[in-house]
């Protein structure tokens, strides 16, 4: 696991989100992490202008993009993968606990059209599962916490975290989502930084730490062991569980939760048109 494979990471400072375009160098093989479908609230209007510049900066290198990976049904943003895979023919795979994230969310919008077994993507890994893009091997790692879902996937030197952690000064994922819990993320850290020291972790947010004038998203396993301010060495599990715990309860929930949530389960698939040809996302109203 010790080669290093190719990677250009693109920034959506919409929605905070990092989608990777990491390839095998040997081959030309490439794999689209975490990929955004531009989305504005306000009017409902989509489009394509992210996953166009990923798809740009693959063409202009040669590569041929084999997987669109997620890392977990995202909650702050769309998922461009249905758009990608219809420009490549990837593969959309995501971590296989997916069966109960659908389960959970779909009751919530009442949707009729949600499978529970994770049929609507191409593939469903399970922890430790490992399988080719070109020369390299992705292994998958489940990492729950923030949802029951979360996986990273190492490659070669490097680990695509999702939402587990974040950049040092900023410190690691929410777990009020249903299904979260912050032991769970702590354990699933702790996994991840048991790594050796010197691998790259790349992250899916960053939110900019307030002394920080930049925005970052990698990272290695000796910084974030050093000087995350969550759970750097010495921070046991407990003391972390009560800091989230507390820190969660004052969090507003993400402002494209409900929409991100309900595309996300089917795998980026917008719901149907009705018979007006118009499509319509679902807002769950608390009385």
């Amino acid at each position: 696991m010790n080669a290093k494979p190719e990677i250009r990471s693109f920034f959506d400072q919409a929605t905070y989100t990092i989608t990777h375009l990491v390839s095998d160098p040997a081959t030309g093989q490439a794999a689209v992490i975490d990929p955004v479908l531009d989305y504005d609230h306000r009017s409902g209007a989509t489009s394509h202008a992210s996953a166009d510049r990923v798809l740009a900066a693959a063409d202009e290198s040669g590569l041929k993009i084999a997987w669109i990976l997620e890392t977990h049904a995202h909650a702050d943003h769309l998922s461009a993968a249905p758009y990608l895979k219809s420009r490549t023919g990837a593969q959309v795979g995501i971590g296989e606990h997916i069966r109960e994230v659908q389960r959970i969310f779909a009751p919530v919008f009442n949707l009729d059209d949600i499978s529970g077994d994770g049929r609507e993507f191409d593939r469903l890994f399970a922890d430790g599962e490992s399988f080719p893009l070109g020369r390299l091997q992705v292994e998958v790692l489940h990492t729950p916490g923030h949802t029951p879902a979360c996986v990273s996937y190492r490659i070669g030197d490097a680990v695509f975290v999702g939402d587990t952690i974040f950049m040092p000064d900023y410190g690691t994922a929410r777990t009020d989502f249903p299904g979260g819990s912050a032991t769970t993320l702590y354990r699933s850290i702790q996994r991840l930084l048991s790594l050796p020291d010197d691998t790259r972790l790349f992250l899916c947010h960053d939110y900019k730490a307030p002394e920080r004038d930049h925005y970052a998203w990698e990272t290695t396993v000796a910084d974030q062991r050093a000087r995350n301010v969550h759970l750097r060495n010495g921070v046991g599990e407990q003391d972390f569980v009560t800091m989230r715990e507390q820190r969660d309860a004052t969090l507003p929930a993400p402002v494209l939760l409900l929409p991100s949530v309900q595309v996300n389960i089917r795998a980026g698939r917008l719901p149907e048109p009705e018979d007006n040809g118009t499509r319509y996302l679902k807002i769950p109203l608390t009385p």
